[in-house]
């Protein structure tokens, strides 16, 4: 089965990995930040979503996910709009995680609850 919290996680961070990939043209541009910074902190952070996304079986990549929250609002000091940018994804995140959480509980109540009525039923 499934996990959804897993798979609303995993959208989140390759939806992410491509915002953070396009801040790193804008890093050299617009903010003036030299090319090998750029490149090492744009593609880093894009890079990071995209091996997080695959790796979030384990729950320590949640804890980095969010660390990844935290370096995406962190960016908007060089570049503005990412302020904005992190704290949405930021949001959509814990809301993926909240939200994961919750239907992955009910499922295993209402799976428990089945298998319970099942075995009063062959008795």
């Amino acid at each position: 089965m499934s996990s959804p919290r897993r798979g609303m996680c995993a959208a989140v961070l390759c939806l992410e990995a491509i915002t953070l990939g396009l801040t790193t043209p804008v890093m050299i541009t617009v903010a003036g930040v030299a090319r090998p910074t750029a490149l090492v902190v744009g593609i880093g952070l894009c890079l990071a979503c995209l091996l997080l996304s695959g790796m979030l079986r384990a729950e320590w990549a949640y804890k980095a996910g969010w660390a990844v929250q935290v370096a995406a609002v962190a960016l908007g000091f060089v570049v503005p709009m990412m302020f904005v940018l992190g704290l949405i994804f930021a949001i959509l995140w814990g809301s993926a995680d909240h939200l994961g959480r919750r239907i992955e509980r009910e499922r295993a109540a209402a799976w428990a609850a089945y298998e319970a009525e099942q075995g009063d039923q062959a008795s």
